[in-house]
């Protein structure tokens, strides 16, 4: 665990799998609706590299309007899943600001930008997509399963000074999703190739897979992740 640290708040609980060598590398993973950052830190310690450290924060508890205003980890309000419905764009630019602390604190204690890998599941996965493409530094890749892009209508605009415009994306979707369905997350990949190179963008999906993950789909964010942050 790291200690606490007042510029990256959700740094103090952050679950976290440190490498088994010296750390060259880190992926921020952020969980989804609901969830916390252990699950996938356990998911990601199966596809683990040595040389890499993976950070995963847990979301604030707030009440969700989508769950009748019950109180749960949500990194920003939810008041509908469909592309029309209305959003929490003050909680949403909030939430990535707080992601963005983290990635700063991790090139203060010595790893380029360049060498971190953003990415998250459902919720997760859309944070970390409106965090990458607002970001002035510059990452290695971002990762967004099961996900959308949040406030898709100020795009591209709001990524004219995003330093990720050349930055691979790995999208990855389950073509049974009854929660985002995938044609939600195709649309979010023709969107992502006008704001950031289309030969960046790679959109994955997996037959019979629901709102969850598979072995298939880890098996291909390990290889994004080996590609665009390999051993120095």
């Amino acid at each position: 665990m790291c200690g606490n640290n007042m510029s990256a708040p959700l740094l103090s609980e952050a679950a976290t799998v440190p490498g088994t060598e010296k750390e060259t590398a880190v992926v921020i993973f952020l969980h989804g609706l609901g969830d916390t950052g252990d699950g996938w830190a356990e998911g990601l310690t199966s596809i683990r590299l040595p040389y890499i450290k993976y950070i995963c924060p847990h979301a604030p508890r707030i009440p969700v309007t989508l769950n009748m205003k019950m109180t749960m980890p949500s990194w920003f309000d939810l008041m509908g899943l469909s592309p029309e419905s209305p959003e929490d764009e003050a909680g949403i630019k909030r939430a990535s600001e707080n992601i963005k602390a983290i990635i700063d604190h991790e090139v203060k204690n010595g790893i380029p930008s360049s060498r971190i890998i953003l990415g998250g599941f459902s919720q997760g996965g859309a944070l970390s997509l409106y965090t990458a493409l607002t970001s002035q530094q510059k990452l290695a890749g971002v990762v967004g399963l099961s996900c959308w892009l949040p406030l898709h209508k100020t795009f591209p605009q709001a990524a004219s000074g995003s330093a990720n415009k050349d930055t691979p994306v790995l999208q990855c979707h389950g073509e049974m999703d009854p929660m985002i369905p995938v044609q939600y997350g195709a649309m979010t990949a023709e969107k992502l190739k006008t704001i950031i190179s289309p030969q960046n963008v790679t959109f994955r999906t997996f037959p019979g897979v629901m709102h969850s993950s598979c072995p298939q789909e880890m098996a291909a964010v390990k290889e994004f992740i080996e590609k665009q942050l390999p051993r120095v």
